[in-house]
């Protein structure tokens, strides 16, 4: 009996041999897989990873670009609003120069060639005098005008049409145009 006894213990223990080294080898497979799939899926999380970074690494330089876009803007814009207010500022002391009364009459005369026949003339009140004597010399009646500044309105024959010219208008006129030099000027651009 104890031969028989060794064979079954025999074939028991190849059986129980066999038995490990199948759930070893499913164990291994298993193993395999789960490394394998855990593999795809860190590869899997990586590429997503990647692509969000290079989807906020883009919208981070556009939003970067764009505020630097704004500020350019905003500079030029505040650059141009102070070149208007010098230019405005040394209009205003054209006013206290010698030259000016000869200046008045020159805007004068271009609002009476517009004109054509013309009953009178006005100016602000601090001007009055500069341009008696033209208005004198033109047969025109000549009025103070509290609301001109810098310049001359030319009424028509009837009173019906008038023209202003002033230096302030004349600036309003060609802003624009000028706006283009300065660019220019100050930044170089065309």
């Amino acid at each position: 009996m104890s031969k028989l006894k060794d064979i079954l213990q025999e074939e028991a223990l190849a059986e129980i041999n066999k038995i490990l080294a199948e759930a070893d080898s499913k164990a291994k497979m298993l193993i395999a897989e789960a490394r394998s799939r855990a593999s795809e899926r860190v590869e899997a999380y990586r590429k997503k990873a990647e692509a969000e970074l290079r989807t906020a690494t883009r919208r981070a330089k556009s939003a970067g670009e764009l505020s630097i876009s704004i500020a350019r803007i905003r500079a030029r814009e505040h650059g141009i609003t102070l070149v208007r207010e010098r230019v405005l500022a040394a209009l205003e002391e054209i006013s206290t120069k010698q030259s000016y009364g000869k200046i008045l009459e020159a805007l004068a005369e271009e609002a009476l060639k517009a004109v054509g026949a013309a009953e009178g003339a006005a100016v602000h009140p601090d001007d009055k005098d500069k341009l008696s004597g033209w208005a004198e010399q033109k047969g025109l009646e000549l009025r103070a005008d509290a609301g001109l500044h810098l310049g001359v309105r030319i009424t028509a024959s009837g009173g019906r049409q008038s023209v202003e010219n002033s230096l302030p208008e004349r600036l309003q006129r060609g802003w624009e145009a000028l706006v283009s030099g300065i660019a220019r000027r100050l930044w170089g651009e065309p």
